[in-house]
């Protein structure tokens, strides 16, 4: 099989073969439960080596930079596996910080991906003065969540200012304002021995009905709340980035007496879609000079943001819209 990234017999707009990044499933990647008969549900995430796998293909972005990629890439698969849809869930931050732009997203079957820019000076200004928090580094701007179902259907999105300083926090004031939710959301996101390890606990105070016990009142349901949340803030960056304990024993810690109930777990893999059937389309949308701008020696390069791969294009196999009938 030829490199897709490289020119070949097959057409581009044909070529739709994977490039060559890891080919990594964690089949237990998100493992939700529910607290029985208490109006309590929840999801732990951990992404154990595909961490690595993903974060590991963006060597020129600082750590710090990485670990909020991280932490949003776990953040976004949580929040996906709540949902029953077809297509992708995104998570989008655009502010004036020195990482203006931030996305992870996940489709219905588990295939994460994510991506951030940053700009070096004011990086390097911000990492001068210390470790930077999340706020610190997206600056002033909004979080969006996206749910993107393809063309035939309405596209959802909720979008809210960037407020706090942990990207928890800002998803907390998104469940807030937007979803009427009460919500607690734990992340983590660090280079292990074992490499880049990232992973998210959040849980959600659902309706009275349905599930929770019928002799609960509503000062009865509030207790369990802030019990459940009490007990979700217990828990720590080291417990949720550690392999060596699994998830569903990490649940048990903090919720056995809670009456802790494991549903079925989902798999997350890694999730890049690139192609150069996908690039070449982008390609076809320019001009003919703005073809002839990005060629260099006869080749137009682009990089894939997500896999950071490089996908080289004959000048002359791209026609674009200057060169259609």
């Amino acid at each position: 099989m030829t490199d897709p990234t490289h020119p070949s017999a097959t057409p581009a707009f044909l070529n739709h073969d994977r490039p060559p990044v890891p080919d990594i499933v964690v089949p237990r990647g998100v493992q939700p439960f529910h607290l029985h008969l208490k109006p309590v549900r929840g999801r732990l995430v951990r992404l154990g080596p595909l961490a690595e796998a993903l974060l590991g293909r963006h060597p020129g972005l600082d750590p710090a930079v990485l670990a909020l990629m991280g932490q949003a890439m776990a953040l976004t698969a949580a929040l996906a596996t709540a949902l029953k849809f077809k297509g992708s869930f995104s998570l989008q931050a655009k502010g004036d910080g020195a990482v203006p732009m931030l996305l992870a997203d996940c489709t219905e079957a588990g295939a994460l991906r994510g991506y951030a820019r940053a700009e070096p000076d004011r990086l390097a200004a911000l990492l001068a003065a210390g470790a930077p928090s999340a706020g610190a580094l997206l600056g002033q701007g909004y979080l969006a969540f996206t749910c993107d179902q393809g063309p035939e259907m309405d596209r959802y999105q909720g979008i809210v200012a960037i407020e706090g300083e942990s990207l928890a926090e800002m998803t907390g004031t998104y469940f807030r304002t937007s979803e009427q939710l009460r919500s607690s959301v734990h992340l983590a996101c660090a280079r292990t021995e074992a490499g880049w390890r990232a992973s998210a606990l959040i849980i959600e105070k659902v309706a009275g009905e349905g599930g929770v016990d019928p002799q609960s009142d509503a000062e009865a349901q509030e207790d369990a709340w802030i019990t459940a949340q009490a007990l979700a803030g217990t828990i720590t960056p080291a417990e949720l980035l550690d392999d060596l304990l699994p998830g569903d024993r990490l649940l048990h810690r903090l919720f056995h007496a809670e009456g802790l109930a494991l549903d079925r777990p989902r798999a997350l893999s890694y999730g890049c879609r690139c192609s150069r059937a996908r690039l070449a389309q982008v390609l076809e949308g320019f001009g003919h000079e703005d073809l002839d701008h990005m060629a260099e020696s006869g080749a137009i390069t682009m990089t894939c943001e997500f896999c950071n791969l490089d996908f080289r294009f004959d000048r002359a196999e791209v026609r674009g819209r200057a060169g259609r009938a």
